[in-house]
């Protein structure tokens, strides 16, 4: 039987804020799996770690930076993944960080774009990426949630 599982996390790394707003795309390191396509920051959660600690994680192993907020984004994604015979979900986050924050690549990518919202959209590898920053943008070009806020910031 097809089974149901909390596998991975993807974290979208905003900046700015209205007209100076850009999302942070990473792309596939050659030789790793999904070279060269273009995604946010992604990962597996790892076994007895909550979706909300694997995505800090999974942001300072990738970027090598701490947000100043990090938001649940009220989404949660899904694929079937036919090698595990199993629906995968995967819950969505924003981390905002400084306009000047310093990102260091891992290994798992060897290049980075700030993109204006449309433009990473555009160039995102999964459609999932694309839906999740427009939400993004919806939820957090201004610098914060509004009065969301108090119910998604972490």
């Amino acid at each position: 039987m097809t089974a149901t599982r909390i596998a991975y996390v993807d974290v979208y790394v905003l900046r700015g804020h209205g007209d100076t707003l850009e999302a942070l795309l990473l792309r596939r390191a050659p030789g790793r799996i999904r070279a060269g396509t273009w995604e946010a920051v992604h990962g597996k959660i790892d076994p007895g770690e909550t979706p909300v600690t694997a995505a800090r994680r999974e942001l300072l192993e990738e970027t090598g930076c701490t947000p100043h907020a990090l938001y649940n984004l009220s989404r949660v994604e899904q694929f079937y993944s036919h090698t595990s015979d199993e629906v995968v979900l995967i819950p969505a986050f924003v981390a905002l960080v400084a306009v000047d924050a310093v990102i260091q690549l891992s290994d798992e990518h060897d290049m980075l774009l700030w993109l204006s919202p449309g433009e990473a959209r555009e160039r995102c590898s999964w459609p999932r990426a694309a839906r999740c920053l427009a939400d993004a943008v919806q939820l957090f070009g201004q610098g914060n949630a509004g009065p969301l806020d108090d119910v998604l910031r972490i």
